[in-house]
């Protein structure tokens, strides 16, 4: 079948998706081409011994005629110097290797994949046939469920073995990293630096002088909830938006809605705002509370995996227009929080949304219904993965925003870094 999408436009389409800038994978397309060889030899060492898991999803992908038609198909539509996934076996071979893939440290930036799913994903996902089976609900459980596995083995002290001064100690991977920010400095020349695993390493804790807390003593301030780059702010946010279109990149409908939670949540926040800020490879991935107040409500989504918004031709800000459609769809875990007083005893819900191989989200001890928070303290945090976190407020609590949302002439993807306990922010 000839390839529907050219090479051309898949390395457009490419250089937008989040894993790119996110900092997770490398500018350089060829370096996925490279990866994706480089797990055929692994993934027939393991032929045989498939993880339940991807066995799960083989099992599902053969019996459902329609998917496998869609995953066959996506895999045709890759160009021919780009596919080296050629069958629906392969596939699952593949992901059979992923499920126990250790993210390293690459010291060639131009080599660097440290989202192993994303990168077998790289191309394939960016056709059409993929943009529909990865909005299959089917197949984005079993996916899901794969995720889940590989966050179970990130868990795992087997993880630790790439925590050394070769890989992620290296000097050019502390530099990345500012690891001298962190808790885990005070613990350099311990075996993995005292990390019983790889995703004790991503979600690593931070020395408190690094975050120290706006406005202690001025209840108007709000501060950020995470580490990121600034994506966006809307005011006056509808109930329900075409968020796949461009310049709709909000419904509230949609991104507060969870199985367990109340409708009048959703309709509390129409006309509200929104603030949204994205994580890169290199931020520190624990979310803190936003405004002191009283948890209400807190729920986890499942969403879809890897799916992404499509667009007529390569558009340089796709991965922006992907920022409010992912808000929407993909996991995510709702915090509903009921201010004081002080802010008229209105409601902010933060969205901590899971992007790409985000394998887990996680609520911080004490964070529970009912419970009290102060403005800084934590939150929870995201196991290994993209990922990104929004912030909706009730009309009537935000007077102004005060971090800038881009500045003139960026990419509204480099938009302003801020860090956690900053204010962006400040109640009427």
């Amino acid at each position: 079948m000839a390839a529907v999408v050219t090479a051309q436009e898949l390395h457009a389409r490419y250089q937008g998706t989040f894993g790119r800038v996110g900092g997770y994978l490398p500018r350089n397309p060829l370096a996925i081409d490279e990866f994706q060889r480089g797990l055929a030899q692994r993934a027939a060492d393991l032929k045989d011994d498939l993880d339940p898991a991807v066995r799960e999803f083989a099992e599902m992908v053969h019996s459902d005629g329609v998917v496998r038609m869609y995953v066959s198909q996506m895999l045709q539509e890759v160009p021919e110097e780009h596919r080296h996934v050629r069958s629906v076996d392969e596939l699952i071979q593949h992901l059979n290797v992923v499920v126990g893939w250790a993210p390293s440290y690459n010291r060639d930036p131009l080599k660097q994949i440290f989202l192993p799913m994303s990168a077998l994903f790289g191309y394939m996902r960016l056709t059409p046939s993929g943009a529909v089976v990865f909005r299959n609900q089917a197949f984005g459980e079993r996916i899901d469920a794969i995720l889940g596995k590989w966050c179970t083995y990130l868990n795992s002290a087997e993880s630790a073995h790439v925590l050394n001064t070769r890989d992620w100690f290296s000097q050019p991977a502390v530099e990345l990293n500012r690891l001298y920010e962190y808790e885990c400095w005070d613990h350099r020349g311990q075996e993995h630096w005292g990390f019983p695993s790889f995703n004790a390493f991503f979600h690593r804790a931070v020395k408190k002088d690094f975050r120290p807390v706006a406005g202690k003593d001025d209840p108007s301030v709000i501060v950020a909830s995470n580490d990121g780059t600034v994506y966006n702010v809307q005011r006056d946010v509808p109930r329900s938006a075409d968020f796949w279109l461009k310049g709709q990149p909000y419904s509230l409908e949609n991104m507060l809605y969870g199985p367990e939670c109340r409708s009048e949540y959703v309709s509390a926040f129409v006309g509200g705002d929104v603030y949204q800020a994205f994580l890169s490879v290199n931020s520190y991935h624990r979310w803190h509370v936003p405004v002191d107040g009283t948890i209400e409500h807190l729920e986890i989504v499942k969403g879809y995996p890897f799916s992404h918004v499509e667009s007529a031709s390569p558009d340089p800000t796709t991965f922006s227009h992907s920022q409010g459609y992912q808000a929407n769809i993909s996991t995510r875990g709702l915090a509903f929080i009921r201010t004081g007083s002080e802010l008229g005893h209105r409601m902010v819900c933060a969205v901590v949304i899971g992007m790409e191989e985000v394998s887990s989200i996680s609520w911080a001890p004490g964070v529970e219904v009912g419970a009290t928070v102060t403005r800084g303290q934590e939150l929870g945090w995201f196991s290994y993965g993209g990922s990104s976190m929004a912030l909706v407020f009730q009309q009537g609590v935000v007077d102004e925003f005060t971090v800038p949302v881009t500045n003139p002439g960026l990419h509204p993807d480099d938009g302003p870094t801020v860090f956690v306990n900053s204010q962006i922010a400040r109640a009427r």
